[in-house]
């Protein structure tokens, strides 16, 4: 079964595009390098029309080629066109040498790069390190980087802005150590690679434009001609799972979509549970009921009184109310006191679907907890990078230099699927599948929105989803409520914002185009 979404290739695979486009079309190498640099300039003079001047910043591969053709294209078009280049022209091989030599024959400009070439321009156009940069970025790459994010000029990256890794979205060498290049836009060619969707790719790519460069063309090969790379890694959207949400029959009842209890909510944390317990009903769950503390109580019913609540002063009481549920969600709000550890220990005993979130993902850490047998077909964990790094004992620099890697690890170790949030969120099950979702926004970067995430999970699964059918649709519905709320403002946005444009979304066919 073909999976949803836009697959990703890492560099292994985009290697394998380069040659399965080469072989099936019979392109010489030069061409693709050709169609690369026209279509970057394509790029450049609708996004930058009134740009005269332009600095394009070569290095020594294939990249640097690319800058080549896009620097002769500019020149052959009458812009005023420098080439700063990093390595002697006269020691490039290959295509990137042959695309060199024709620019010579069209009188561009060049010279060895140096930082005043920069506040020159009116574009600099990003050609310095591809995709198969390894480490640390070196000198003189280094300083040109930092010359250019310095300028204050627009820059256009070509296929992935430099210093940036294409396979995890982490900076090159390091968040401490690295540096890449803060793109206003980037073309990128042959397929979307993932390092450009998570990580800290949302702060360096700028716009995003995809250019296949002909490989969709009739004789060129589909993406199951030859090994890839993984094909199971995709980026997905709300669109890719709206066929899961189809109108309800007429007669329906209550008990037909599930039964969401959620746990937690210690003193002082009771607004996560009523966050998670009001999107689990817009989200269609058909009963949710919230076992937490006394005083939480009081205010939920007080808000929104189609939830019930239980309170609890004993784990003990928690496992009749279990009994009565289809799907835990366990964690939001629970605390670190031992009111909300015992209740934490007795929820993570329920045998039916589970989201694993907040506080719960904290003590499955400590606890050291790994995965038993049939947790994998039940378990979805929700951690952000912070708790993630303390479930696999390592430190959030480790998280952040490879995003995959870490939902992947997740998921095998403690069972089930990860949901690694942030921008670019992560969604990985113990076998490697894994989406990428890129809607969201910065707005979304405050209290509540986990625990909000968690809810509409938690009801999805209760209305009869897998989990990783689940745990995808939740995060892009999740992603695209904070959107909508989001034309208002970024600043400000609150998670009970989402509940409006939750409702919203979980009926599609109500929507309007």
């Amino acid at each position: 079964m073909s999976l949803p979404g836009q697959p990703l290739y890492d560099t292994a695979g985009i290697r394998v595009l380069e040659e399965c486009a080469i072989e099936a079309g019979r392109l010489p190498s030069l061409e693709l390098m050709e169609r690369a640099g026209a279509a970057a300039f394509a790029r450049l003079r609708s996004r930058w029309p009134a740009a005269k001047k332009l600095l394009v910043v070569c290095g020594k591969g294939n990249n640097g080629g690319d800058g080549y053709v896009v620097a002769r294209l500019a020149k052959d078009a009458g812009l005023e066109v420098t080439v700063a280049y990093l390595t002697d022209p006269a020691a490039l091989v290959g295509d990137a040498a042959m695309a060199f030599a024709k620019a010579q024959l069209s009188a561009v400009d060049y010279e060895p790069f140096h930082p005043e070439l920069c506040p020159r321009a009116d574009l600099v156009v990003d050609a310095v390190l591809g995709i198969g940069i390894k480490g640390a970025v070196r000198p003189p790459a280094r300083q040109a980087i930092a010359a250019i994010n310095g300028s204050g000029k627009p820059v256009l990256a070509l296929d992935l802005p430099s210093g940036l890794d294409a396979d995890t979205g982490a900076i090159a060498g390091g968040e401490n150590e690295g540096t890449a290049i803060r793109a206003a836009a980037t073309v990128t060619f042959l397929a979307l690679k993932p390092g450009l969707l998570t990580g800290a790719a949302p702060d360096l790519v700028g716009e995003l434009w995809l250019e296949t460069l002909g490989i969709d063309e009739p004789g060129m090969p589909g993406h199951g001609d030859r090994d890839t790379g993984d094909p199971r890694v995709r980026r997905v959207t709300y669109e890719d799972f709206t066929h899961l949400l189809p109108p309800r029959d007429k007669v329906s009842h209550k008990n037909r979509f599930g039964h969401v209890l959620i746990v937690g909510g210690d003193r002082g944390f009771g607004g996560a549970v009523l966050l998670a317990a009001e999107a689990a009903v817009r989200t269609g769950a058909g009963l949710v009921t919230v076992a937490s503390r006394e005083q939480t109580c009081g205010a939920l019913l007080g808000r929104r009184p189609e939830i019930m609540c239980r309170a609890l002063d004993k784990a003990t009481q928690l496992s009749g109310l279990g009994q009565q549920a289809t799907v835990l969600v366990v964690g939001p709000g629970a605390g670190q006191d031992a009111w909300g550890q015992e209740l934490i220990k007795q929820a993570l005993g329920f045998e039916g679907p589970q989201v694993i979130d907040a506080d719960a993902v904290n003590y499955l850490a400590s606890e050291g907890l790994p995965a038993k047998a049939g947790d994998a077909g039940r378990r979805i964990l929700t951690p952000h990078p912070g708790e993630a790094a303390r479930l696999l004992d390592t430190d959030t620099s480790a998280i952040a230099a490879d995003r995959l890697a870490a939902a992947r690890q997740i998921a095998r170790q403690f069972g089930g699927i990860c949901v690694l949030k942030g921008a670019g969120t992560v969604i990985a099950d113990d076998d490697g599948k894994t989406f990428i979702v890129t809607d969201g926004n910065p707005g979304m970067a405050s209290a509540g929105m986990g625990d909000t995430l968690a809810g509409i999970i938690g009801a999805l699964l209760a209305q009869g989803l897998g989990t990783f059918e689940a745990a995808a649709l939740g995060v892009c519905l999740h992603a695209r409520a904070g959107d909508l709320a989001a034309r208002q403002g970024e600043r400000g946005l609150l998670a009970s914002d989402l509940m409006p444009a939750i409702r919203q979304l979980v009926n599609p066919d109500r929507l309007t185009p």
